[in-house]
């Protein structure tokens, strides 16, 4: 027996059953049934964005709101001051690349020791 037979034959059990009941009791149930559909909250259609912001207004005191921007804001202010930093240090690879690449330097002079010493001292000036 599968499930679909099984559902008519339990629908077909409670039907019958629904007859036998006394007429005050079938009242009662449907009166119940009718302040229950009553009370059945509708749903409502929203926008993506409105449930969003109402689930984060709900969920999240104004407080905490400022208090998440905030965060926000010093978050992307890091990020920002990763990003130019590492922007920098590209930058100055490239100059002394550019440097070494277009000097006459023998190669001797990059296996050198005090070449990266020499390097270093170059870039900062």
């Amino acid at each position: 027996m599968n499930e679909l037979h099984f559902v008519h034959k339990v629908r077909q059990h409670l039907n019958r059953g629904l007859h036998d009941l006394p007429e005050e009791t079938v009242g009662k149930l449907e009166r119940a049934r009718q302040r229950a559909v009553a009370r059945r909250k509708v749903a409502v259609r929203q926008s993506v964005l409105a449930a969003a912001g109402s689930f984060v207004q709900q969920h999240f005191g104004e407080q905490t709101l400022k208090q998440a921007l905030m965060a926000l804001i010093v978050v992307l202010g890091l990020a920002t001051y990763t990003y130019w930093y590492a922007d920098q240090s590209i930058t100055e690879l490239e100059i002394i690349d550019s440097a070494l690449l277009s000097d006459d330097l023998p190669i001797a002079a990059f296996t050198d020791r005090g070449f990266d010493a020499w390097l270093k001292s170059a870039a900062s000036q």
